[in-house]
């Protein structure tokens, strides 16, 4: 007779695989919880009490870790003195190991004391999983009730698993082990930079393709810390896409800047094309649209406020992939709601992220988040901006934080009229921003960059087209050259002291 021990947390599907079990002749062996649920469910299972004669202690922290389990699990099958060494022990072999964990993922991030997580971290769990997935050639180990079907379906038909089958939930295994260490790691050392770099994050879905369509994705969420991307809630509109999900995570960073304010950008490329901030949720909305009217067609719109109908009734007159806000009423999602294919998001305004990742070949590239701003203002010009003009300044400074370098941002009080990034030389990107900034406005103008300007023909271009005042870092050899140009020009010019390079 094989044995089959069950010992889970989640009850889902347990009792119908349990039931299957005994029905091939299995039997049953089983931990207090588990133990307990199939027996008042009609089943007769063993406790591991009975089989270690040794009782649950310590709270239940010691129940399975004992090598009437754990050699009846390890033994390898076809090696002699193994089976000699737990036939002599008195230990039978255990076939079939289904276990999940304690919760610690669902309460890690939760408000409560560090002494109150530790009570969820799972030992004998993982033990008893490692141990049978080390064992995969002989034992079947389940850690997730999706794949009792699975194992059902194979015992069926040839009376037990194969050993594909044994190896791929084996992987399972130890793949969810090394999630679940991983994140009690991070609880613990609470480092942004350990000596291992550990990830733990959950399959939520498979996405259609990646970037483009010869390319797989997936989406994962931390499962240890909350943030914007995580906990959004879908309310319309088609499954989100690998571009989707990119656009969507800077449109919202961007919003996030101007917590005190009304804010809207809209982002085409992972780009933004319109930053605006207003009085009211449709004016801040129609703000951004002209910034770039055309580079807004099919692209995302973020907004830190709740959208009204009146702002709804602007949104659909445009096609856009995605909608995404703190709220909406219910005239708004109504309206919003009639185009079948506009993803309506609803999320959080805070951002949570310590750290950015980027992959490289072989390797990984981790920083902390570029989450500050510089408030150190320093007017480099004879002449200094009005206080009018500072405000915008600032305003396009934070939208520089989102653009790929180089960047240069044209604006007009709180309006992100001309946007130039991702260009290989500085010069061009101002003078793409410049050329849009004066196709839509002939007023007042300031200028953002996102790093300081190594010549001055930057401020040399910026003056043929009515540029009132600059910020920028400063920290080039050549500063001085630029300095003298703004002073020629008459331009305030403003040094924060601090880069904003997005690459």
């Amino acid at each position: 007779m094989k044995t089959a021990l069950l010992s889970v947390s989640d009850k889902t599907g347990i009792l119908e695989f349990a039931q299957f079990l005994v029905s091939k002749e299995y039997r049953l062996l089983s931990t207090g919880g588990t133990f307990k649920y199939l027996k008042d469910n009609g089943l007769n299972p063993v406790e591991v009490k009975d089989i270690t004669n040794f009782p649950e202690i310590l709270d239940g922290r010691v129940k399975s870790l004992h090598p009437s389990i754990h050699g009846g699990i390890l033994a390898k099958r076809n090696t002699p003195e193994h089976m000699e060494t737990i036939q002599k022990h008195g230990i039978d072999t255990i076939d079939l190991v289904a276990v999940n964990l304690y919760p610690f993922f669902e309460n890690a991030g939760k408000e409560m004391d560090l002494e109150q997580k530790v009570e969820f971290i799972d030992i004998g769990g993982p033990s008893m999983l490692r141990s049978a997935a080390k064992s995969f050639f002989d034992v079947t180990v389940v850690c997730n009730a999706s794949d009792y079907q699975l194992i059902q379906s194979e015992i069926e038909e040839q009376g037990n698993t194969t050993l594909e089958t044994r190896k791929m939930l084996a992987g399972k295994v130890f793949n969810l082990t090394a999630a679940y260490d991983a994140a009690i790691s991070r609880i613990l050392l609470e480092q942004d930079f350990p000596d291992y770099f550990v990830a733990s994050y959950k399959k939520v879905s498979d996405l259609r393709y990646g970037e483009n369509p010869h390319q797989k994705a997936s989406y994962y969420v931390d499962t240890v810390q909350e943030g914007a991307m995580k906990d959004f809630e879908q309310l319309g509109g088609k499954e989100l896409s690998f571009n989707n999900i990119r656009d969507m995570d800077l449109a919202w960073k961007v919003v996030c800047e101007f917590k005190s304010n009304l804010a809207c950008c809209a982002v085409k490329h992972s780009t933004p094309c319109g930053v605006a901030i207003g009085e009211t949720p449709v004016e801040t909305y129609t703000k951004a649209h002209e910034c770039d009217p055309v580079s807004i067609f099919g692209g995302i719109v973020a907004m830190n406020y709740k959208v009204d109908k009146e702002t709804a009734d602007e949104l659909v007159k445009t096609f856009l992939e995605i909608v995404v806000a703190v709220d909406f009423d219910d005239d708004a999602l109504k309206v919003l709601k009639k185009k079948k294919n506009l993803r309506i998001i609803k999320t959080k305004v805070d951002l949570l992220d310590r750290t950015t990742l980027v992959k490289v070949d072989g390797g990984l590239v981790v920083q902390s988040v570029d989450n500050q701003f510089s408030h150190e203002f320093k007017t480099v010009t004879e002449s200094k901006p009005s206080e009018k003009q500072l405000e915008t300044l600032i305003f396009a400074q934070k939208v520089c934080k989102y653009v790929k370098s180089n960047a240069i941002v044209v604006a007009n009080e709180n309006q992100a009229l001309g946007i130039g990034g991702g260009k290989v030389n500085r010069i061009w990107a101002a003078e793409h921003a410049l050329k849009e900034a004066r196709k839509k406005f002939d007023g007042d103008l300031v200028m953002a960059s996102d790093a300081f300007f190594p010549f001055r023909d930057v401020v040399d271009t910026a003056k043929q087209y009515g540029i009132k005042a600059i910020i920028q870092p400063g920290g080039s050899m050549r500063d001085e050259e630029s300095i003298e140009a703004c002073n020629e020009y008459d331009i305030p010019m403003v040094f924060t002291g601090m880069r904003h390079f997005l690459h």
